[in-house]
């Protein structure tokens, strides 16, 4: 096999893994996910919640007098040595700068806000040198309180009323952490405001020496090959490793560099993406480990871990540095290339990107507010130190004389690897949020499905053979996520289900409102393409919401006797089934059993017409 051909079938691979994993992902953007969830987060990915460590929030306001109105007062309190941006924070010449804080009460509240917030204390100001020249940063350290006037409904009373609001920002010290956070403010005693501000006040200016930088840097790239998330991937180059034992040291060099250049393409990507507002390329960076927040990408990284799985047990072979496509290992040696080399550099390095380990979190928030040259030389030396064990082995082949001549025992430790990367599959799932575990699990097994189709076709068949066996693998595989995520991802039309039981059927039918009521369970398969297809859809939440129709879920996923007796209500023992009480009593209920379609819910709907406002339904009660 030649090199040009290893190198392609391996970037084959890779980029058809990622492509079938990232599919059922893009097929589902209907289904809302331009939101994704993450457990993990990892260095700059996580920080968004309710609380945080290094600032909280509180937050009340004050009762209206004749001479003056309500005033809200939210307050934030850092740990020490940490700040926030002023909400004036401004910008320099192109956009860029720090995020400025943003306070914002929420919606649908009986108050308004009068006035912009304005800030109690001032915040210390100092003049950027570094990330945006010229620029005034002016920042909040320990305690800032701000406050706007507000003003209630005439029939709300301040005593008893509450303002929820949320408060967006990033606080920082050498890094930096973007926090989300709500509040819910009480009447309470409010905070003296000053009749003049206080004088502007001169903040230090924090730095860190190049040389600093670049030495954690490669101190934490060392520390990465250590982490969880890469041991799993070591094994592949202890392969690698024992094969250049009878291998010259050029060729050995080669092999380590072509891996090395693996590992640094990763990590100039993302020193690109991480400088991305300083280099105009987009409106925000991407911190190290914000990747890992994108669902679709974790998916994938899912997907390619358990291939690789599959192919260390036998299932099916794939031409990993060091590994045979025949399961020989006595063919080890002429299947080896720089190309595998490359793309496990690449592998690895993405592996990695959960487990920032000690240093880099504050090393890579540091990289917010410098110049791209420093993100850039922190990026080079983290990838740098995770390959310089690498790079000390092929050019000293005695560093790895320890490790035995390459033979039959390769094979099962191949298989052993095996595990440990099904191990690694187990880590990925957990990163993934509740709603796409399912869906993922089910891409899981169509993905192997496709690796047994093409492990049945050996390597020696005809090239027309393998590229049918590939082809319907990947179809498969493709049409197992693809559904899957149809079915159960929650859509973003879903509609507002409350739960189901006669009493909330009879209380909104007493107050002249249209039901619908779809009787499901997480068994029912046809009951999921209901929704996927019929319900959950756009035109139909439309209709619920202009019609102001109640929707009850009735759920028999488990035993559940009400649920069982309003179906016999309905003449059915079984399920789906969907039933509409229309707004008027003297109508009949609407039933729609087994499939549906959307035209067929919209015209029972139609039928079943609005609900009544609330002085027509008083009526038809007293008539009753």
């Amino acid at each position: 096999m030649t090199l040009t051909r290893r190198f392609g079938n391996f970037a084959w691979l890779a980029t058809a893994l990622f492509a079938l994993a990232l599919l059922p992902t893009a097929a589902a953007q209907e289904l809302d996910f331009s939101k994704f969830d993450s457990k993990l987060g990892g260095g700059l990915g996580g920080g968004f919640g309710q609380t945080h460590k290094e600032v909280s929030i509180s937050a009340e306001f004050t009762a209206p007098t004749p001479d003056a109105p309500a005033m809200l007062f939210v307050t934030a309190k850092m740990a020490p040595n940490w700040h926030i941006s002023s909400i004036d924070q401004g910008a320099d010449g192109s956009g860029g700068g720090p995020k400025p804080t943003v306070i914002n009460i929420d919606g649908g509240q009986e108050v308004k806000l009068l006035a912009p917030f304005q800030h109690i204390q001032q915040p210390t100001s100092r003049i950027d040198n570094e990330a945006w020249i010229g620029l005034e940063l002016r920042e909040h350290r320990d305690v800032v309180t701000w406050y706007a006037p507000v003003e209630f409904a005439a029939s709300i009373d301040p005593a008893n009323a509450s303002i929820n609001g949320k408060i967006d920002g990033q606080v920082c010290d050498r890094s930096c952490i973007p926090f989300n956070m709500t509040f819910t403010a009480k009447l309470g005693q409010g905070t003296a405001i000053p009749a003049t501000p206080a004088a502007v006040v001169p903040a230090p200016i924090q730095s860190i020496s190049y040389w600093s930088l670049v030495g954690s840097g490669i101190l934490g790239g060392l520390i990465l090959n250590l982490m969880p998330c890469v041991l799993p991937v070591i094994g592949l180059k202890l392969f690698s490793f024992a094969k250049q034992g009878g291998q010259s040291r050029l060729h050995n060099i080669w092999l380590n560099l072509a891996y090395t250049a693996g590992l640094l393409t990763v990590f100039m990507v993302l020193a690109t993406l991480s400088a991305g507002v300083q280099l105009g390329l987009s409106g925000k960076g991407m911190g190290w480990g914000e990747i890992y927040t994108y669902t679709s990408f974790k998916v994938a990284m899912t997907a390619l871990v358990f291939a690789m799985a599959l192919s260390f047990l036998g299932v099916w072979e794939v031409p990993i540095p060091g590994f045979a496509t025949t399961g020989s290992a006595t063919d080890l040696a002429s299947k080896d290339g720089p190309g595998g080399a490359y793309f496990m550099g690449i592998i690895t390095t993405l592996l990695a990107v959960p487990c920032s380990g000690p240093f880099l979190g504050p090393l890579f928030g540091y990289t917010i507010s410098q110049p791209p040259i420093v993100t850039y030389l922190l990026f080079f030396s983290i990838g740098l130190g995770m390959a310089l064990p690498y790079l000390i082995a092929g050019a000293f082949p005695a560093a790895v004389s320890w490790l035995p001549k390459p033979g039959a025992w390769m094979d099962t430790l191949k298989n052993l690897m095996g595990f440990v990367l099904l191990a690694t599959v187990v880590y990925l799932f957990s990163t993934l949020g509740d709603k796409y575990f399912l869906p993922t699990l089910a891409l899981m097994f169509g993905i192997w499905f496709a690796c047994w189709l093409i492990g049945r076709v050996p390597a020696y068949a005809e090239r027309k053979q393998r590229l049918k066996a590939w082809g319907w693998g990947t179809a498969v595989a493709a049409a197992v996520g693809v559904t899957a995520f149809m079915l159960t991802v929650p859509s973003k039309y879903a509609l507002a289900w409350e739960p189901f039981s006669p009493q909330a059927v009879a209380v909104a039918r007493a107050q002249g409102k249209t039901v619908l009521v779809d009787f499901t369970a997480n068994w029912c398969l046809t009951c999921k393409l209901n929704l996927a297809t019929a319900i959950n859809r756009k035109d139909v939440k439309e209709v619920v919401e202009a019609n102001d129709v109640v929707t009850l879920l009735a759920d028999w996923t488990d035993q559940n006797d009400t649920v069982k007796n309003a179906l016999t209500e309905l003449n059915s023992q079984s399920i789906p089934l969907m039933a509409i009480y229309p707004s008027d009593p003297n109508k009949e209920v609407l039933v729609l059993r087994d499939v549906i379609t959307q035209s067929q819910v919209l015209e029972a709907l139609a039928e079943a017409g609005p609900s009544l406002d609330p002085k027509t339904a008083a009526v038809t009660s007293e008539k009753k």
